[in-house]
């Protein structure tokens, strides 16, 4: 497939393996500049890892890692790292750093990748934390947040350096279900007002489909599925069935 305008990252052909398992086989996908990519699959199948070759923290054995139209394999370290600024990333636990204070969490991508004043930077980070509904925390430590105000200032800090593409990992693992619904929001919100992109990993389905306009499938070492939500819902691939069924019964107890 070509890359279009609207593709903001294609992944083509991927493959990678450590100590000689292989965990990728030959991955591809696409995401446009409006999409919210929702990447399943079984635990252990290599979700996280398409994540660490976005941000280049990981290289493929083979294929192409595609951002903005340039190949993430080939580029320089300066140009690797000058594209990355561009990708923001929410870890699953958030990783702040425990002895900063909030406001400094948010400020560290400013400070270490850009030439911005420290007015500017107190401006930038108290807009950040406004967007994620958190404006009165910035001097608290992240020992004194909730597990879902920390998801949050993470988010915060990954939108920092007002990235056009954002990488969920697991972002609603170990919240309650009212702190869940507030990130599935703020995820809506990115894409829908302030444009940008999300690639999700997570295995919670309720959230999956809340975010998603846009699903795929990863199943021994290939995306075996990419669509819409309802038809990721409707596939009739064996795999894919097998991995909604938990859900699909759940649903249909309730009623």
């Amino acid at each position: 497939m070509s890359r279009t305008e609207d593709n903001l990252v294609e992944m083509r052909g991927v493959k990678l393996s450590f100590s000689g398992k292989v965990i990728l086989d030959g991955v591809d996908f696409s995401v446009d500049a409006h999409d919210v990519l929702v990447i399943m699959g079984l635990s252990g199948s290599g979700k996280s890892t398409l994540l660490g070759l976005l941000t280049g923290l990981l290289k493929p054995d083979a294929g192409s890692v595609i951002f903005k139209g340039e190949d993430l394999t080939k580029l320089s370290r300066s140009k690797l790292n000058e594209a990355r600024t561009q990708i923001g990333m929410v870890y699953q636990n958030a990783a702040l750093v425990s002895s900063m204070s909030v406001r400094d969490n948010v400020a560290l991508p400013l400070r270490e990748l850009s030439k911005k004043n420290k007015t500017e930077i107190a401006s930038i980070v108290d807009s950040k934390l406004e967007l994620v509904g958190l404006p009165d925390i910035a001097d608290k430590l992240p020992s004194e947040l909730s597990g879902g105000m920390e998801k949050r200032v993470g988010l915060a800090r990954a939108l920092a350096m007002e990235p056009g593409l954002i990488l969920f990992d697991e972002p609603s693992a170990g919240l309650d279900p009212i702190n869940s619904k507030l990130i599935d929001e703020l995820i809506i919100g990115l894409r829908d007002r302030q444009k940008v992109a999300s690639i999700v990993v997570t295995h919670e389905m309720d959230s999956a489909f809340s975010v998603a306009t846009k699903m795929a499938f990863l199943h021994e070492g290939k995306i075996i599925f990419e669509g819409t939500p309802e038809e990721f819902r409707a596939s009739d691939n064996p795999a894919v069935t097998a991995f909604l069924a938990p859900f699909t019964n759940n649903e249909h107890s309730k009623e």
